[in-house]
């Protein structure tokens, strides 16, 4: 007899056997892979558009030309995903190409108790990347690459020189950025700088390289250059200082860019190097996020869409492609880039986005067609809930009422529609595949409160937090970042 357990395992042996023979013929020979990946930033919070017919899906505030430089040398996607709405599970599912509900790890802040009074008691979670995981560092390294990660880390395991990185900042989290100020805000800067060094070192020893730039930005928004603030504050209308601030570091943190584009070009490696610009989540709060609903701490659109571009060897410039991707999908992505020739880890969900890159459109050829986005946890006002994505059809399932709704993406980017009691054969179809999934990956899940009394109020907010330990044994320069 055939099990849900065994059709699994068919289908992940037959995927990384394909990825395994795609493996061996790279479509360009040892290229350099550069990822930059902000921190809260929306969809819809860079200059250039992120989908051509919606003229919202930019910012008519942020200045971000040299982005919207690379978004015209490159490809843009209008349905990307980051793998989580908070930052440490989009983190550590970008190293390890899993999902944050396979890996445990769903929220970034401390999860909440039975005496913190809600009805739910949201599942514990993980708080360092275990070192039995295979990070894409590691793998990378079998195929001969350099590897570096510059900013935030904020996945604890001992930081990035215990999982595959030759160079890096340490053991960082959020609070790392603070003491980074004018003339280098959140270490913008600092890390450009040492990245582009890094580069060079490894374009002179001819040895391809990896880097993953996690910018603070936009964290502690207050330290953005002085001179930008009061460009922004000038220009600021009726926005608030938060608004304000966080739009002087977007393009502080375009200049950075910037920085390391001209690099290459003085290397004479822009042609053979893939560039790929990401944030880790949506904004904060369900602001700033134009039409999209929800935000930060929410599997609403708001929370979870993000821009991408990627330019690089064989992609047509100023293209989009509308396909869904989720930022998972990097982890075999960069292998076969690179030509890596070992199997992917048991457990990798992502697939390899490079027939989109070719062609602009096509559907990823991952072990399973559905996208889930799990955060059993209290942050936004929606409590604990799932999300499931099938094609356009998107399900979410609250925890506390037991409530689904289900959207048409295709259609109602917004979310304004739910079809739930239109479409109730779809509805059942996508809760049925959305519990297989958590119970087949042994995601956790909140659970009855015992201690609930719905005429007291809970005790603790609905908020994340700051997180991240910090580095040790270091000291912060603040006008090129860190010494060892």
């Amino acid at each position: 007899m055939i099990t849900i357990r065994h059709t699994l395992f068919l289908a992940v042996l037959l995927f990384t056997t394909g990825y395994a023979a795609a493996a061996t013929r790279p479509e360009v020979a040892q290229p350099n892979i550069i990822f930059v990946l902000s921190d809260d930033q929306a969809w819809n919070g860079l200059s250039t558009r992120m989908h051509p017919d919606l003229s919202w899906s930019a910012s008519d505030f942020v200045r971000t030309p040299n982005i919207a430089q690379l978004a015209k040398q490159g490809m843009r996607f209008s349905a990307a995903y980051s793998p989580a709405s908070v930052c440490s599970p989009t983190r550590i599912s970008l190293q390890t190409g899993k999902s944050p509900a396979q890996l445990q790890w769903t929220k970034a802040a401390p999860t909440m108790t039975a005496a913190n009074g809600y009805k739910l008691i949201p599942p514990t979670i993980r708080k360092h990347i275990p070192r039995e995981e295979t990070t894409i560092a590691e793998m990378l390294k079998t195929a001969g690459y350099a590897t570096a990660h510059y900013g935030k880390w904020h996945i604890g395991g001992g930081g990035p020189g215990q999982h595959g990185y030759d160079a890096h900042d340490g053991d960082t989290g959020n609070k790392d950025a603070a003491p980074h100020k004018d003339p280098n805000p959140v270490d913008i800067f600092g890390m450009s700088r040492r990245a582009i060094a890094f580069m060079q070192k490894n374009h002179a020893a001819k040895k391809p390289f990896f880097i993953q730039l996690s910018y603070h930005a936009l964290h502690y928004s207050e330290n953005a250059l002085e001179t930008t603030k009061k460009e922004y504050q000038a220009r600021g209308g009726r926005r608030n200082e938060k608004e304000i601030t966080r739009g002087a570091l977007a393009e502080n943190l375009d200049t950075g860019v910037a920085m390391l584009m001209k690099a290459l070009d003085e290397l004479n490696v822009t042609d053979n190097t893939y560039f790929i610009y990401m944030s880790d989540n949506g904004a904060g709060g369900g602001k700033g996020n134009g039409s999209l609903r929800g935000g930060k701490g929410g599997v609403w659109e708001g929370g979870i869409r993000v821009p991408l571009i990627i330019r690089g060897p064989n992609i047509k410039p100023n293209t989009f492609c509308h396909s869904r991707v989720v930022g998972y999908d990097f982890f075999p992505t960069f292998c076969q880039w690179a030509g890596v020739k070992r199997p992917l880890p048991k457990g990798v969900e992502g697939g390899s986005i490079v027939p989109l890159l070719a062609k602009g459109q096509g559907v990823v050829k991952r072990p399973r067609e559905e996208l889930v986005f799990h955060f059993p946890h209290y942050q936004s006002k929606d409590g604990p809930h799932t999300a499931i994505l099938s094609g356009d059809l998107k399900l979410i399932q609250f925890y506390e009422t037991g409530k689904v709704s289900l959207f048409n993406l295709g259609g109602d980017i917004s979310e304004s529609n739910d079809l739930a009691a239109k479409m109730p054969d779809k509805t059942r179809q996508l809760t049925a595949k959305l519990n297989i999934y958590l119970k087949q990956v042994s995601a956790r899940l909140p659970v009855a409160n015992p201690q609930y009394d719905p005429n007291k109020p809970p005790t603790s907010s609905r908020k994340g937090g700051k997180g991240g330990k910090g580095r040790k044994g270091q000291k912060n320069n603040k006008n090129g970042g860190t010494k060892k």
